[in-house]
């Protein structure tokens, strides 16, 4: 069970730490103080249904078929040996999150959907959490564990962007954090793909 959980934390929490417009907009708000705890519930939220839809359905489908299992699983290794290899390659050239938070307040509703078009808009959320996620998810001895695992590192990443948004700015705005993080998420990539090979 265990294994399967941090299994789910890891792959996840490799996915969601990078600078992309959804983190950025949490980000932005948090900085704002406008409705940041529903945009976090809301991407939460999110994440939680992606995955579940992946995991649950893929491990279905995976189930019926041994060698659609083997497809996914070497496909899986592959993707993640790439994704290691990108954050390696941005580890070697630093970036910052900018982000303006100098803007008029806006209504609940209109942050909502504009969060929501932010998250489901995005053609990666579904190749990241759905397939990805879920593909994964689906060859693991506990899928519920792992969906778990999974929800978990989407909880705490979307509630440290919103409460510690302030705090976690001039962080996120050094070049030297963002090469840590990605060499953090290389080593997360790689231990899940060699977990991944030991399984086939």
């Amino acid at each position: 069970m265990w294994q399967s959980y941090f299994n789910g934390l890891l792959v996840t929490a490799g996915l969601i730490i990078a600078i992309g417009a959804q983190n950025a907009f949490v980000l932005a708000q948090s900085l704002r103080r406008e409705h940041h705890l529903s945009v976090a519930a809301l991407c939460i939220l999110c994440d939680i249904l992606l995955v579940s839809m992946g995991v649950f359905g893929l491990a279905a489908l995976l189930a019926q078929s041994p060698l659609l299992l083997q497809i996914t699983r070497w496909g899986g290794v592959i993707f993640l040996l790439f994704y290691g290899a990108m954050a390696l390659h941005r580890a070697a050239r630093p970036h910052a999150l900018q982000q303006d938070a100098q803007r008029r307040p806006r209504s609940l509703q209109n942050v909502l959907l504009a969060a929501l078009a932010v998250t489901l808009l995005n053609p990666h959320v579904y190749l990241d959490t759905v397939l990805l996620i879920g593909s994964l998810g689906a060859q693991q001895p506990e899928p519920g564990a792992y969906t778990l695992g999974a929800a978990s590192a989407s909880t705490v990443w979307f509630l440290l962007l919103a409460l510690g948004g302030a705090w976690l700015a001039p962080w996120l705005a050094r070049p030297l954090t963002w090469r840590l993080i990605d060499l953090g998420v290389a080593g997360m990539m790689f231990f899940v793909a060699a977990q991944l090979v030991v399984l086939a």
